[in-house]
Formats: C-alpha cells, structure tokens, sequence
C-alpha cells in the first residue's frame, strides 16, 4: 500500500450500486460510491445543512442527501441540484489486492 492511501474497506463491502460512510484516518467521514464496479469517495457530509450522505440514495453518478435533496456528482463533488451550492471533497481511490485504499485529492 502506499504511503498516502488508507485502507477504509474491502471491494466485497460495497457491492455495485450502492454505498458505505467509512472514516479516514479518524479524522474525517467519506462516502464510498460503487457505481458499476467503479469505486469513488466523497466527502459524506452534505454542503447545505450537513445530511448524512451515505444514507441518500444513488442515482446514477448522483448521491442524493436525504435530508433536503441536494445531489452530487461523485466523479467531481460538485452539486447538480440545489439547495446545496457548494462542492463536498472528493478522493482518489484505488484497489490493492481487493482492498479500496483512499488518498485526500
């Protein structure tokens, strides 16, 4: 593994079409996407009042907060619906061995 990514979870946790919140680091809480066996992390805080993202649905490319609505693209954090305006943070990820390693971008 290399020395700026962190293990946060297996490939077999998150199957396609869904998503798991795992922390990194201790330090922060990020969403891990599986769309069609392509793995993306977000930040899983919502940019408008704080929804839980993990708990929205995905649709596509687009997490959707549960609380009011607001989508994002997980490929680049920004938003594609209001009421949020403002990106979340997004990740690089890789895969090692079955296990999804995550590094701040």
């Amino acid at each position: 593994m290399g020395a700026d990514f962190v293990k946060v979870a297996e490939t077999k946790d998150i199957q396609p079409s869904n998503m798991q919140a795992v922390d990194l680091e201790g330090e922060e809480r990020i969403c891990i996407v599986n769309v069609e066996g392509k793995y993306y992390a977000i930040g899983n805080v919502c940019t408008h009042l704080g929804g839980p993202l993990n708990e929205g649905t995905l649709e596509g490319y687009d997490v959707e907060c549960p609380w009011h609505g607001s989508k994002f693209d997980v490929r680049t954090g920004k938003p594609t619906r209001p009421p949020a305006r403002q990106s979340v943070p997004t990740y690089v990820v890789k895969i090692e061995d079955n296990n999804l390693l995550v590094r701040k971008q």
